[in-house]
């Protein structure tokens, strides 16, 4: 009896041994087609699903038992990825049902299928569409890997959601300071999404002439931010409007903005930074507009050698 043990656990062994590349090139071949499982853990799983075959097998069923073997390791390597696996059973097969529908209908459009095209498809919320192409696109990776440090967050840093959260406040604050008309075509187009077709009816224009505005209304806010986020020199403008239009547009910003709008966009000529929150602004404005006059109405405030008299405008935003 105990040699038949024997002989038997030798037999066992060497079926093992024997398989052992077996369950090597199988775990190769999953890995390549599933990359986010790692390969080692693959061949573990490979290997116990390969000891565990060996021991149920039966030679008297008439199978091979590489065949055996074979059945067994991949139905382990498709428990350990189910298992690992961050969508469930109904997900995967949510992926697997709209990439089909979005791939028939691709080759039958000759174009990329939209969503509403696939919703329409397969009579479901364009929604649980769009969820599901953005899970199909979705991967994994193991905290080992080192390009995992690298990956794209979709939360901003602090430093960066401050400087987007100034860029915002700049931006809303040039907007209102635009001409009037400017400002109503930049509100249409891209706030109300309205076609230019309809602006230009409404307005009375042509459809180029509103095309233009929209341009140089585009030109304007960047020559703002260019200026307010400027380190050095005032750079030069893209706008192509009259250098007084211009400088009333800033006028309008620095009215609604406050010192902090003031000390960056100060003309160029003789502009130095202002530090004391209540400093006034040079009588390069004094033309287009007097905004921020000494605590009193009617006060002075020193301008290149002498005293120029201004006026504070009674405005909302007037911070005396």
């Amino acid at each position: 009896m105990r040699d038949i043990q024997m002989q038997t656990r030798a037999e066992r062994n060497r079926l093992i041994e024997d398989n052992l590349p077996l369950v090597g090139y199988l775990a190769a071949e999953t890995h390549a087609r599933a990359t986010n499982v790692p390969r080692e853990e693959l061949a573990a799983v490979g290997a116990l699903a390969l000891v565990t075959a060996a021991d149920a097998f039966d030679p008297t069923l008439g199978v091979p038992f590489g065949a055996y073997a074979r059945r067994r390791v991949l139905g382990a390597f498709a428990d350990e990825m189910r298992a690992m696996d961050w969508a469930s059973r109904g997900t995967r097969k949510r992926i697997k049902e709209t990439v089909a529908v979005r791939d028939t209908l691709t080759a039958g459009l000759g174009r990329t299928a939209t969503v509403a095209e696939i919703a329409t498809a397969m009579g479901v919320p364009a929604e649980t569409v769009s969820d599901a192409l953005a899970d199909a696109a979705r991967t994994v990776t193991t905290l080992d890997d080192p390009s995992a440090q690298d990956l794209a967050g979709d939360i901003p840093l602090p430093e960066e959601s401050a400087l987007l959260a100034e860029r915002r406040e700049v931006l809303e604050c040039a907007v209102r300071a635009l001409p009037e008309r400017m400002r109503h075509i930049v509100q249409a187009v891209y706030i109300d999404e309205r076609p230019v077709k309809e602006i230009a009816d409404e307005l009375g224009v042509s459809h180029s002439a509103v095309s233009q505005q929209r341009s140089e209304a585009v030109r304007l806010l960047r020559d703002a931010l260019d200026q307010f986020f400027a380190d050095g020199d005032r750079p030069e403008p893209v706008s192509r409007v009259s250098a007084s239009v211009r400088e009333a547009f800033f006028a309008r910003m620095i009215e609604a903005g406050g010192p902090r709008m003031a000390n960056a966009l100060a003309p160029a000529h003789g502009r130095r930074r202002l530090r004391d929150p209540d400093a006034r602004l040079t009588t390069a404005y004094a033309a287009p507009i007097a905004v921020f006059g000494s605590p009193r109405m009617g006060s002075r405030v020193p301008h290149h050698g002498g005293e120029t008299p201004w006026v504070c405008r009674s405005t909302p935003t007037c911070r005396h």
